[in-house]
């Protein structure tokens, strides 16, 4: 890297910049899966049932997540780089119209799955036991009232990583998981709710985080705010923008998770046992990918703002040293997630031979986590920030469908290795995402891509 580039950098990112920026998004990834942990635990109690259904379920709701994700992905995008252009009055207004569009559009997904999920899980999970479809039907019909209050706080979020205040968000993310774990308690040991007992706290969790988020966008103090004059205003344009980056986005977000929702009704085929174990271990794997994620949204902060400035060696550069903080970060993350899933079993009420298969699927997983995953993960996120999201889409499309979907199958179906098989194509469709990325980061054809 030249002179020029390094002056650039320290212009634009200190060291202590972005430690002040990924430690309050590793804490607060860390938080929401200690959350997803104890809800793990906690509904372990009551039955194999219940935690089965409840991992259905989640399979299913993490496509709409994911979609809300990229869509406010793609409003962080346009924020960041506006930001790096010094218009901060235009990413008010694109920061008023991801709020907007957020709550239309996640308001008008809730009602499609509260009308059908009946037939839509009969449909996906039609070959599971009764009472897992029992609570199947009542966690979903709580949560899907969520999706409004999850969306709007990802639209909320996205405005604060832009400005590089991920403290704020880490802050409304502790106080709602405190209000989570705490009803979850309440709702399965002194309620006996069952599967509403950790429904219900998780909808009040999201309410407060998009109650919250919502009134700080407001205050004008900020660089970047909400208005409500360009809330209650269509425009077209700014939409534009953002939608180019969220729906290539949402598309391979989507098409990953219906292909989780398929592998799910695979494993729905092994019995109760396998089902539960898949569900522990889902969990598990979300805490250990947590630190790639959250460098994810690094990415998209420095190399947004970098590419609104124009300053493409500067990009070039915090790709390069964000990618070294991923692996060191989440190797030792990875290793230290393995250490407490033994814990974590032991903890739980399944059993012992459900608690040994956890144990197997998370050591798959971590190992590739820690070392693949970056580079199949977070780093796409640079080249999304720099607009080159058509590639990044085709790429993960393609891994989700020939490395996840077609080796699942193989694996698991013809190899009779059952849930394991899962893991091992899971892997699989990372290293082939991981190549690829590598591949086009290297050639330098995202630096020539516009987004405002």
């Amino acid at each position: 890297m030249g002179t020029r580039a390094a002056a650039n950098t320290g212009e634009l990112f200190t060291n202590r910049d972005l430690r002040n920026m990924i430690i309050p998004l590793l804490l607060e990834q860390l938080l929401i899966m200690l959350v997803g942990i104890a809800d793990t635990l906690i509904i372990s109690y009551a039955g194999e049932a219940a935690v089965s259904g409840v991992a259905l379920v989640n399979q299913f709701n993490t496509i709409f997540i994911y979609i809300f994700t990229a869509l406010a992905g793609g409003g962080a995008v346009v924020i960041s780089q506006y930001i790096g252009r010094g218009e901060n009055d235009l990413a008010c207004v694109s920061a008023s119209q991801l709020l907007m569009f957020s709550a239309l559009f996640s308001a008008a997904m809730g009602a499609a799955v509260l009308l059908g999920r009946r037939a839509i899980f009969g449909l996906l999970f039609g070959q599971v036991e009764p009472d897992v479809m029992d609570a199947c039907m009542t966690y979903s019909r709580i949560l899907a009232f969520s999706y409004p209050a999850i969306a709007i706080y990802n639209a909320g979020a996205a405005v604060y990583r832009s400005m590089g205040r991920t403290n704020v968000t880490m802050y409304i993310s502790f106080a709602a998981n405190v209000i989570n774990v705490s009803g979850n308690l309440i709702g399965v040991f002194l309620l006996h709710a069952g599967v509403a007992g950790v429904a219900y706290p998780s909808l009040i969790a999201h309410c407060f985080s998009a109650v919250t988020v919502t009134v700080l966008c407001f205050r004008g103090k900020r660089p970047v705010h909400y208005r409500l004059r360009s809330i209650f205003a269509w425009d077209a344009n700014m939409l534009k923008n953002i939608l180019r980056i969220a729906i290539p986005n949402s598309a391979e977000n989507g098409v990953f998770q219906l292909v989780k929702v398929a592998l799910t009704s695979i494993v729905a085929l092994f019995g109760t046992s396998q089902i539960a174990a898949n569900g522990v271990a889902q969990t598990l794997w979300s805490l250990s990918a947590s630190a790639s994620n959250s460098m994810g949204t690094a990415y998209i902060t420095v190399i947004g703002r970098c590419m609104g400035a124009g300053d493409t060696d500067a990009a070039d550069f915090y790709f390069k040293k964000l990618t070294k903080w991923t692996i060191l970060i989440s190797t030792a993350w990875n290793a230290v997630s393995f250490a407490i899933t033994p814990i974590v079993c032991a903890l739980s009420a399944l059993e012992p031979e459900t608690q040994h298969l956890v144990l197997i699927l998370v050591l798959i997983h971590n190992v590739f986590n820690a070392f693949v995953f970056p580079f199949s993960g977070g780093f796409s996120n640079g080249l999304r920030a720099a607009g080159d999201v058509k590639y990044t889409m085709y790429v993960t499309i393609f891994s989700t469908i020939v490395g996840r979907l077609a080796l699942s199958y193989l694996f698991c179906i013809v190899f009779d290795w059952q849930v394991i098989g899962v893991a091992l194509a899971m892997c699989c469709d990372w290293v082939i995402r991981a190549v690829l990325f590598i591949h086009r980061q290297r050639l330098g054809k995202w630096k020539n891509f516009k987004v405002i």
